[in-house]
């Protein structure tokens, strides 16, 4: 395990020396075969559990459901917008996310007198010791709707990022059932109107800031120095529009760079030792003035703004973006269950 190990580490690592690397590598190996415990391992291979609720077919089904005609495109305030908040909140309860103040929805004003709905849930750190740190984990749900007659199915503007989020939700919650604690709480957003400037994100921040946000496990106020990390999942299922190498395994992370420098490591470790090895980029397609740019089209935007630590993960835009050729076949789903279960690790690690 430490020669494979130490091998992806050199290849991913992106900004650690060398010789970090390798300390980091054997310092990961002598632990993993010190612990004759798994679950007092922090870096242990054996997350079955998590791994298989995140499956193809299944991934290809919730894009599938909301990139059908049935929510007719997505848009704000609109009938298929309802019905896909309504399949959300289905999901946020069976996989027993905690509702805030009763309900998964909260009502968001739109502008132009539509009313939408952000789609939240948490799932509480610890029971034992609960923490007054928040992690807000989100995914915009709503897309362009139908225009003109014809319907955009968004299913990589983001579907692909919503049943990413699902995903998460189900993952977390089976390793909660299976006993494990974590230090932080995570905050489930699926937010409605980014398409209408942002909207959903900058109403869940104005709850916060007004004091509007309890946490539904304590009841204590959610106040902005709480929140420790935003992070936003847009457009993730694609591989049409691979890094310099060509490879279709990628993933691309913008505000690796906002995190805490003893933090800013953990996505390759994460993408070594879980055997994920996704090719990584930290800019978009290595240009920092897009990469600038693009930072500030989603919903982490929001929050940056408020000096919060916030990450954005993609796949990048492609020839699909807003035309009616979005649709879940065009996704890349092995990949994509990839980059999720690498989320979800590098998620486990930070929320130490």
């Amino acid at each position: 395990m430490a020669k494979s190990v130490k091998k992806n580490i050199f290849r991913n690592c992106g900004k650690l020396s060398s010789a970090m690397c390798l300390v980091s590598a054997a310092i990961l190996s002598l632990t993993a075969a010190a612990l004759p415990c798994s679950g007092q391992n922090a870096w242990t291979t054996n997350d079955n559990a998590a791994h298989n609720i995140v499956w193809e077919e299944k991934l290809y089904r919730e894009i599938s459901f909301l990139s059908d005609s049935l929510c007719g495109g997505r848009a704000t305030g609109s009938a298929g917008g309802n019905e896909a908040a309504f399949y959300i909140m289905r999901r946020f309860r069976q996989s027993g996310l905690m509702a805030f103040g009763g309900s998964y929805a909260k009502h968001i004003f739109a502008g132009g007198g539509l009313i939408g709905h952000n789609v939240m849930g948490m799932i509480q750190g610890s029971r034992k010791f609960p923490s007054d740190s928040y992690i807000i984990v989100g995914a915009h749900y709503d897309h362009l709707g139908t225009l003109k007659g014809k319907m955009y199915p968004g299913a990589d503007s983001n579907a692909s990022g919503t049943a990413a989020l699902l995903s998460l939700a189900d993952m977390f919650s089976s390793m909660k059932l299976l006993g494990k604690s974590y230090g932080k709480n995570i905050i489930f957003v699926a937010f409605d109107a980014n398409c209408m400037n942002l909207a959903g994100s900058y109403a869940l921040w104005r709850m916060i800031e007004n004091g509007e946000l309890h946490d539904p496990a304590t009841g204590s106020v959610i106040t902005p120095d709480k929140v420790s990390l935003m992070v936003n999942m847009d457009q993730i299922g694609s591989s049409l529009s691979p890094l310099a190498s060509g490879r279709r395994d990628y993933m691309i992370m913008l505000g690796n760079g906002t995190l805490p420098k003893e933090d800013r490591w953990l996505i390759g470790m994460c993408n070594a030792f879980y055997d994920t090895d996704l090719e990584l980029s930290h800019t978009y397609y290595g240009s920092e003035t897009f990469t600038r740019v693009f930072s500030s089209l989603s919903d982490q935007r929001v929050f940056m703004e408020h000096g919060i630590p916030s990450v954005l993960f993609t796949s990048g835009i492609t020839l699909n973006n807003n035309k009616t050729s979005d649709t879940p076949d065009s996704l890349d789903m092995k990949v994509m269950r990839l980059r999720i279960i690498l989320i979800f690790h590098w998620l486990e690690k930070v929320m130490k």
